[in-house]
């Protein structure tokens, strides 16, 4: 019988594993980086960025615009533009209709997956990433396929170069569970396992993941996310799934014309069936382990499904030499010149002089306050006597023209070269085309914007066919 006791010892090799994990979740933080600064332009805190003024003083630019009197305008084109492209991909979805397939059509209805794949675009063309995780519903009397779309502050894998990702070695998922959820998924029905669950969780569970994290040699203070789940009344668990390599022996059944893979402990046992011809290889594994942030292995298995993958799905853009960049990302730079330069015309019409009236106080009528004087001035019937013998002086308004700077024709020219960066045009996102225009032009021109998109669709879809085929393999 197996003794379940609150304890952090590992064995060496599930160690590593862990140690692996938590080292390939610190190296996918310039990832998670850069995805938090293109979610801020796709929604609009597009005044974020740190800069350095005068002085040397590092601030964001929201900070430095606003300390120079400046009121920093938004004016957020790049939500536009990726509503464009979600807007444009339901369209093909209508276009396409059901699937086929008996099994993803009941799948597609169970989860959605319609909605699933617009909000994974969306993560797609703002961080040029996207994963969902495919398994079995593994709730009692339900074994139905499970689809899901996988936070990307939650997921890890390692830096991969391959656009299939046939050289991803190691890959997790970071899980804040209630602890009844914990158990349903760890304990396997066994009562005593679910028990020490229980235990482990509540036994000084600080103290011990920061005994643990330190014996590792891993950094709890810049890696808290990684250790410790963001809901206080939650329990972390890290879920990381390795490519293993195994030594097995391959059989092959004559009697049945089937191979099958055994361990090399039953080499006597199957060498002595006449019918079986047995050679001994080494095969590559997914193997699945679940830990707690105390450093104590909850849960460990092979891939449990035919396709003997793991159960992610993983999609990354465009990867040269293994590098993530987003559409949104291509754009930045277009928008933060259009921000800055409507500030500016907004600037200069604000310290330009508009019906400013220059009255002379020697020239203020006898019985009358300056009050008298606006309220009067405001009035456009309004009469102000004065006696021009008395004082050369008169009243007199002064209005200065904004000096034109071409801030207009710049910020007209930033968004056209956005719209070409992007490749989403006017006419894909419905603008009016010009007059005199025929209607086979602006079809054309959203035919060619289209066009412009296609390696983005093509490639969220190559993405889609591989979550299917893993859906129909289980």
């Amino acid at each position: 019988m197996k003794d379940y006791s609150i304890n952090s010892n590992l064995r060496p090799t599930d160690a590593a594993v862990l140690n692996a994990a938590y080292r390939t979740w610190m190296a996918c933080g310039s990832l998670r980086s850069s995805r938090q600064r293109c979610k801020r332009f796709a929604y609009g805190d597009q005044w974020g960025d740190p800069t350095v003024d005068v002085a040397g003083n590092r601030m964001t630019e929201w900070e430095r615009y606003s300390r120079n009197g400046g009121s920093p305008i938004t004016n957020n084109l790049i939500r536009q533009l990726v509503r464009t492209v979600v807007g444009r991909f339901r369209s093909q979805l209508k276009d396409e209709g059901e699937p086929k397939s008996r099994a993803l059509r009941v799948t597609s209805r169970l989860n959605a997956t319609d909605e699933l794949d617009s909000r994974a675009l969306e993560e797609f063309l703002i961080s040029g990433c996207c994963v969902q995780r495919v398994d079995v519903e593994s709730r009692l009397c339900d074994r139905r396929p499970r689809v899901s779309n996988v936070n990307l502050n939650r997921f890890f894998v390692n830096a991969y170069t391959d656009p299939l990702g046939r050289d991803c070695e190691i890959l997790g998922q970071l899980h804040d569970l209630s602890l009844a959820e914990l158990m349903r998924l760890t304990a396997g029905g066994d009562r005593r396992k679910a028990a020490w669950l229980r235990g482990i969780y509540t036994a000084e569970a600080e103290q011990r993941t920061a005994s643990f994290t330190t014996s590792i040699g891993a950094d709890s203070a810049t890696g808290t996310d990684f250790w410790r789940a963001a809901d206080s009344g939650k329990c972390r668990a890290i879920e990381v799934w390795t490519l293993e390599s195994r030594e097995v022996l391959v059989c092959h059944d004559r009697a049945t014309a089937q191979v099958s893979l055994r361990e090399p402990s039953a080499a006597r046992r199957l060498r002595a069936n006449p019918d079986l011809n047995v050679r001994w290889d080494i095969a590559a594994v997914w193997h699945c382990r679940w830990f707690s942030p105390m450093g104590d292995l909850l849960a460990s298995y092979d891939s449990p499904w035919a396709h003997g993958m793991h159960p992610y799905v993983v999609k990354m853009y465009p990867l040269t030499d293994g590098e993530v960049h987003s559409l949104v990302e291509d754009v930045i730079d277009q928008q933060k010149q259009v921000n800055r330069l409507v500030t500016l015309v907004d600037q200069v019409m604000a310290a330009s002089a508009k019906g400013v009236l220059l009255f002379p106080d020697t020239a203020l009528p006898e019985g009358f306050s300056w009050s008298d004087i606006r309220l009067i001035w405001r009035n456009c019937n309004g009469i102000l006597p004065y006696s021009p013998n008395e004082c050369n002086a008169k009243p007199e308004q002064i209005i200065s023209h904004s000096t034109d700077i071409g801030a207009l024709q710049m910020v007209q020219l930033q968004m056209r070269l956005l719209e070409e960066v992007s490749g989403v045009s006017g006419a894909l996102q419905g603008k009016t085309g010009t007059a005199g225009n025929s209607a086979s032009l602006y079809q054309s021109e959203v035919q060619n914007s289209t066009a412009a998109l296609a390696d983005v669709f093509d490639t969220f879809n190559d993405f889609r066919r591989r979550r299917n085929r893993k859906i129909e393999q289980l």
